[in-house]
């Protein structure tokens, strides 16, 4: 995921490089870029087969279907408290970072808890990390011992998440970082070629390691490229594989691939033409747990988000960020469970349909009446005439029996039942 704006480690570089470096931003100072870190994939994917696309129509239904998913983000970063980039932000030395491994312990089946309140948000599929950027792997691995199983918690924590997700009937995905700040030909692989080589045999090997340990996985998704290119990467190769493995399972666009859909992060911004996307975000302002971090979303800026990437054809990927012991903040549980709670009282089910181009690009939901005024282009400006006060907290539920007017001057048309639209503003 992307870093903060300027790590400790990007401020001694600007200190240390005179007046020269003071032009640039903090940005540019990091050596991955901001198009390795949003896993920029190539504008114009080879065109394909007939066969393709019907086989990727195939794969992403039940995610076309789904629009709200669970991004967890759990590992080693959770017990410093200071999100995921505490090991570059802070410039922690390897071997002192390492020593984290030695106290993360998190209780047995935390991951239940995880995958209950996913179901309770209306949630349909859950992503977790099983390797960020600090290079720990959560997962049993016969290529290295620095995996929870080998260090202090003794347990191979994917297996007890993917257990987990099932028992709530929930779709299994899988985050692999394949930058990697632990393993030391990680930066080393791109200067030279015979590090590159271990290295891209390495990640190889761990992204089957948890290809093939857990059963069918339905989301592989990968995350900051940085430092090597597709091709360096192998990336073909690695995708030849994951499908060999998964047929069913769908990609993502991070491994300098177009995968098979979009990955717009902490913003919402639909793919184009009619390429799948997903926006993830956070409840807050960090993926990894931060105990300082307090500037969570409203349930109502939540339902919002859902709504505006459901109304674009779009998912909505949303993160928790696990307490030390695998608990969720309670804050998490509280805005989640209120999105829950009006999702089930407005019956924002599984199935969508979309209303003709012709009539409007709305996204409704089964059982709510088309009904979409047409003054503005085929895309009404709605205004809801209730929901949340103005802190953020529910005055009343927003219920389809409310139905928003058009805030149109002079539009007498009929507005849709939506009491939450794209154009809204409360």
């Amino acid at each position: 995921m992307r870093p903060p704006k300027m790590s400790r480690r990007d401020h001694l570089r600007l200190m240390g490089t005179g007046a020269t470096a003071l032009a640039g931003t903090a940005a540019g100072m990091m050596p991955w870029g901001k198009g390795a870190l949003l896993g920029a994939a190539p504008a114009d994917a080879a065109k394909e087969s007939p066969e393709q696309i019907a086989d990727r129509a195939r794969r992403m239904k039940w995610w076309h279907e789904a629009r709200f998913g669970m991004f967890i983000h759990f590992g080693l970063y959770s017990l410093i408290g200071q999100h995921e980039w505490a090991m570059e932000i802070e410039g922690i030395p390897v071997a002192q970072y390492e020593l984290l491994a030695k106290h993360f312990n998190p209780r047995p089946h935390a991951a239940r808890e995880w995958a209950k309140l996913a179901k309770r948000a209306g949630q349909k599929y859950m992503v977790m990390t099983t390797k960020h950027h600090e290079g720990f792997c959560n997962f049993e691995s016969k290529l290295t011992n620095y995996c929870a199983p080998k260090q202090a918690c003794g347990r191979d924590l994917v297996a007890e998440y993917v257990e987990a997700a099932r028992a709530e009937g929930l779709r299994v995905g899988f985050y692999y970082s394949l930058m990697d700040w632990h393993h030391p030909d990680g930066a080393r692989c791109l200067t030279d070629e015979a590090a590159r080589v271990r290295f891209v045999e390495y990640t190889h090997g761990l992204i089957r390691e948890i290809l093939t340990q857990y059963g069918k996985i339905d989301v592989l998704w990968y995350d900051v490229d940085w430092p090597l290119s597709a091709e360096q990467w192998e990336s073909e190769k690695m995708n030849k594989m994951v499908f060999e493995l998964q047929p069913d399972i769908i990609v993502n666009n991070r491994n300098g691939l177009p995968g098979d859909y979009a990955t717009p992060e902490q913003h919402i911004d639909p793919a184009k033409d009619g390429r799948a996307w997903e926006t993830c975000m956070t409840l807050n302002e960090s993926w990894g747990y931060h105990k300082a971090d307090n500037d969570w979303k409203s349930p109502e800026t939540i339902v919002r988000n859902l709504v505006t990437c459901a109304h674009d054809t779009g998912n909505y990927l949303l993160n928790i960020g696990p307490k030390p012991d695998g608990s969720i903040p309670e804050e998490s549980v509280r805005v989640l469970s209120e999105v829950g709670e009006w999702l089930d009282k407005n019956r924002f089910t599984r199935r969508t349909f979309a209303i003709p181009k012709s009539t409007s690009t709305q996204i409704i939901r089964a059982g709510v009446r088309p009904f979409t005024c047409m003054c503005t282009t085929g895309r009404a400006r709605l205004r809801p005439r209730s929901g949340w006060s103005s802190s953020g907290r529910k005055a009343h539920w927003p219920s389809v029996a409310c139905a928003p007017r058009c805030n149109q001057r002079g539009c007498s048309l009929p507005a849709s039942p939506w009491p939450l639209s794209r154009a809204t503003s409360m």
